[in-house]
């Protein structure tokens, strides 16, 4: 597998966090910035030193991605050129807290780093819910604030929470589908959707609206009602590291093709069913092991690390995170 300097990752996000600090992310009139949604999630979760600040309880993997010509009509990017990939991921839930238990009603993701020639890299984030709960950075910011333990109570205060349920309907897709939907009963039982629509961009220029999400070949499995109270809380990890004792774990890449109307930039508002699919690639997951000096720990998985016929839309919240997730790679970094 090729092989990166993580000297010059850390200088890179350093050199980004500074910059962040003299300008602010356009968030239109709420002015929101990387430095407020961090401090929020610090403030809600607290600080564990050296780790990251969201997604923090996690998972490294390794594997490899073979693209398909099917692909490779829509897009150019070396991903799909039919010849492996190799891939180093990270499976992960969602929050601030390394100790979440995994039988938490929150989101599971997959990040995923393809290792393309030439030292090239293309990054995909991904969630298990099939949209976003917020269209904007403010909603997030919101959140965090809401959700902020009482020090009184050390949970939430729910009339916060309420208030803010009201004010931003946004979230509340998201919020139902995690409140209606247990969480998996392993990372290789879940799907994972990009949340944000890309461009694919082909040889002819000709550009295509896309969103994608990886579907386990194992199939889908969620934890029953039951196994939801009797589950340890940490059980994810390993039952992927005992799933691959077995083999390979697999997931198909399907992209979605987009058509006029479709939302381009609100990762809130999911495309209709009916929208034309086709096989991307296959993902092949052959390791996984514990984060802790894994090569996946110190990787910054930046949505916008896109490769050549790959490019972003303008969904306010795929442009944010790229310098939030940058400040708070730059924090970890230095051990803070």
């Amino acid at each position: 597998m090729l092989r990166f300097s993580h000297n010059i990752r850390i200088i890179s996000a350093l050199t980004t966090a500074l910059l962040l600090n003299s300008i602010h992310v356009n968030a239109a009139e709420n002015d929101v910035t990387p430095d407020k949604v961090v401090s929020a999630l610090e403030g809600t979760f607290g600080v564990t030193p050296g780790e990251r600040r969201n997604h923090t309880k996690g998972t490294c993997a390794a594997g490899e991605f073979t693209g398909t010509a099917e692909a490779a009509a829509y897009s150019r990017s070396a991903l799909f050129s039919g010849k492996p990939v190799p891939v180093v991921a990270r499976f992960s839930l969602s929050g601030g807290n390394p100790k979440a238990p995994d039988t938490a009603k929150s989101g599971r993701g997959m990040a995923l780093e393809f290792r393309l020639p030439n030292a090239s890299l293309q990054h995909m984030t991904m969630l298990n819910t099939p949209v976003f709960g917020a269209a904007a950075p403010k909603t997030f910011l919101d959140l965090m604030i809401a959700t902020r333990p009482d020090p009184a109570t050390g949970k939430p205060d729910p009339e916060k929470v309420k208030i803010f349920k009201a004010s931003h309907p946004d979230n509340a897709a998201q919020a139902a589908f995690l409140a209606n939907n247990n969480p998996p009963a392993s990372y290789a039982n879940s799907a994972y959707w990009g949340i944000h629509t890309f461009k694919f961009v082909n040889r002819d220029k000709k550009t295509t609206l896309v969103r994608w999400r990886f579907i386990p070949q194992d199939g889908e499995q969620r934890l029953s009602d039951e196994a939801l109270k009797s589950s340890p809380p940490n059980f994810l990890e390993q039952a992927l590291i005992e799933r691959i004792k077995k083999g390979p774990v697999r997931y198909d890449m399907m992209v979605s093709i987009g058509q006029p109307g479709d939302s381009e930039n609100d990762p809130a508002l999911a495309w209709p069913e009916n929208r034309k699919q086709i096989k991307a690639g296959t993902l092949t997951i052959s390791s996984a092991v514990a984060q802790k000096g894994a090569e996946c720990e110190k990787i910054n998985y930046d949505p916008l690390t896109l490769a050549d016929g790959i490019e972003p839309t303008n969904d306010p919240i795929l442009l944010f995170r790229s310098p939030a997730y940058a400040l708070s790679f730059a924090k970890r970094s230095g051990g803070l």
